[in-house]
């Protein structure tokens, strides 16, 4: 294959990456954003949200559509019950600390980790796809399925933005981020609104991990990795800047699934990334989309 057909590979399989990024990355974006809490445990959520998946998937006979659509539905919001529960139970007695709600999420992170090696199992499981035509470009055959990845992720991102930007929610939702004790004064239920915060960010991270998993299959610490770049995109992009989290998605997708097929090093990928963050965290802390402190 030759240097062109191969980057287009490379390009295509970093969109698939920077898709489930995005959502994964804006969810936690949300939650810090909104609630100052740095949730350690996020990727449990994605990982999760794939497990929940998984046993969906597989209760259903048939066409493998219905047993993930069903997974689509009933994913997200088991994971979403889980994260409410977490909010109301241990969050909220903390009073949102930024300190011992770290300590809170990373024991949290172990709870759901030692949970799901428990009752799921070490071994990686795969979840069919919905559908997966061979879509045939002129220098190679492509995964219908990826594609349809990329598309959804677009989907759900203009949907959150749609939210955010242009309903009474996310009105709420950026008064409270802005100043939650006048949003208090002003009647809005700021306490309900951090629940609501933390089952969304959760969410999202599950819907990412059931869009990804027909690709890379469950497993129990499936949820280190995409934490760890989550880290990194909100870094890049700004907090609570959803075209910043997609643009950082991008270049760390793209620089991923590039770096990884045209060098065969994974491990290049990371460092760069890791490179990219400390230079934008000396030469703009706040983020390339993110505002600076007052």
């Amino acid at each position: 294959m030759g240097f062109g057909p191969l980057l287009l590979l490379a390009s295509l399989e970093g969109l698939v990456t920077a898709a489930t990024l995005a959502l994964m990355a804006l969810g936690l974006s949300l939650v810090f954003g909104v609630m100052r809490v740095v949730n350690v445990a996020h990727g449990e959520f994605f990982m999760l949200g794939a497990v929940v998946a998984w046993a969906v998937s597989t209760a259903f006979a048939g066409h493998p559509a219905i047993g993930f659509t069903a997974a689509l539905l009933v994913a997200p919001l088991v994971v979403g019950a889980v994260a409410f529960l977490a909010e109301r139970l241990v969050l909220k007695r903390l009073n949102y600390d930024p300190e011992a709600t770290i300590v809170a999420t990373i024991g949290l992170l172990y709870i759901v980790q030692q949970l799901a090696l428990t009752f799921y199992g070490a071994d990686a499981r795969p979840v069919q796809p919905p559908f997966n035509p061979r879509i045939q470009l002129p220098w190679f055959g492509y995964s219908g399925y990826k594609l349809g990845v990329i598309a959804a992720a677009g989907v759900l991102l203009a949907g959150v933005w749609f939210v955010l930007a242009r309903t009474r929610a996310g009105l709420v939702m950026r008064a409270t981020q802005y100043d939650a004790e006048t949003a208090q004064a002003f009647g809005i239920p700021v306490g309900r609104v951090y629940a609501g915060v933390f089952a969304l960010g959760a969410m999202l991270a599950a819907v990412a991990a059931v869009l990804v998993v027909p690709v890379s299959q469950a497993h129990y610490l499936m949820g280190r990795d995409p934490l760890l770049l989550s880290f990194v995109v909100v870094i890049i992009g700004g907090l609570g800047s959803l075209r910043g989290t997609v643009v950082a998605a991008l270049l760390i997708g793209l620089s991923d699934g590039i770096i990884s097929t045209l060098f065969f090093s994974p491990t290049l990928a990371k460092i760069l990334a890791t490179l990219l963050v400390a230079l934008v965290l000396v030469f703009r802390p706040q983020g390339l989309f993110g505002t600076a402190a007052r």
